[in-house]
């Protein structure tokens, strides 16, 4: 997918195919402002601290969308350094401001963010066969599938942890890379808080058959691996989570993780309509945008993961 003329690094973008949080409203961004702006205060770090300047690492950062809204919604005045992590070349014209960089960067204290990244880190697919042994899935360039040898090693660790299988075609996404992934990129976290945002699961509530699947021109498509389109599938958050292996973690739904960062889908008053039609107009566009990022069936069902990182720890 990142290969010569793969998905993520055609001219459009991932945003070209499917929409997310940042591209569905700039009260996502502006919400993720705040958010960063409250850890640097805990931090304390920022304008006016004199103790030095947070970061705020955008990490899979598709064309640079979220941390430009980012820094579009901050404070005036308030000093961040900002980081763009993206395999994808920089894009023209992007605020100078923004560091575009491959990999995360080590030692910064402030506010890593993860926004459907995590669900786009590869992962294996197991079956398990009609003897009850999950097998990995192997998968032809045309998308066909057959099983494979037995899971074995670290990987059937993993899932007798976290995804147990053995009912005869039940299916597992082995999340044993995204845990390291994700607890790569919050090792290089120095203080503050890292969160991550995807649609997943958890323990007691994993789909039977998995949920690899692929999108391409705004839709759902059968996940064949051409380069085409986009592979994904659900995060085994509370694994990612317990990779970390740090204090005070959350999980939450996107739905109250927004409110609890001032986003609310609620109807401007009526008489506003008449004193000031603009700003009623305004004001009902914003509610509109809210209550689809805090939709129960869609956007709102996104889980968030924070995970506060402590100097030192």
């Amino acid at each position: 997918m990142y290969g010569s003329g793969g998905f993520y690094l055609r001219p459009e973008g991932p945003a070209g195919h499917f929409r997310t949080s940042v591209h569905a409203s700039p009260l996502f961004a502006a919400a993720v402002a705040r958010l960063l702006v409250a850890t640097a205060d805990g931090l304390g770090l920022g304008s006016g601290s004199g103790s030095g300047v947070p970061a705020f690492v955008d990490l899979g950062a598709g064309r640079g969308e979220l941390v430009t809204g980012v820094l579009a919604a901050l404070p005036e005045g308030f000093a961040v350094r900002a980081y763009a992590v993206e395999r994808a070349p920089r894009p023209a014209g992007l605020d100078p401001r923004i560091a575009w960089v491959a990999t995360p960067p080590a030692g910064v204290s402030g506010l890593l963010f993860a926004n459907e990244w995590l669900d786009n880190v590869p992962v294996d697919v197991a079956e398990t066969d009609a003897g009850g042994v999950p097998r990995l899935v192997l998968v032809e360039p045309d998308g066909t599938e057959r099983l494979g040898p037995p899971v074995t090693g670290r990987d059937a660790e993993w899932l007798d942890r976290w995804w147990p299988l053995s009912e005869p075609g039940t299916r597992a996404e082995i999340g044993r890379p995204r845990d390291e992934a994700w607890a790569a990129a919050v090792a290089g976290l120095r203080a503050g808080l890292a969160v991550a945002v995807d649609y997943g699961h958890t323990s007691g509530s994993r789909p039977p058959y998995g949920t690899l699947t692929g999108f391409r021109g705004g839709r759902e498509v059968p996940p064949v691996p051409d380069g085409g389109r986009d592979l994904t599938s659900h995060v085994a958050m509370d694994a990612c989570r317990d990779a970390c292996a740090l204090p005070g973690a959350t999980l939450t739904t996107q739905r109250e993780a927004l409110t609890g960062l001032g986003v609310a889908a609620g109807r401007p008053p009526l008489a506003l309509a008449s004193s000031d039609p603009a700003a009623y107009l305004r004001a009902l566009s914003a509610a509109g945008e809210a209550a689809e990022l805090l939709a129960r069936g869609g956007l709102g069902d996104f889980l968030w993961l924070r995970q506060p990182v402590t100097a030192g720890a």
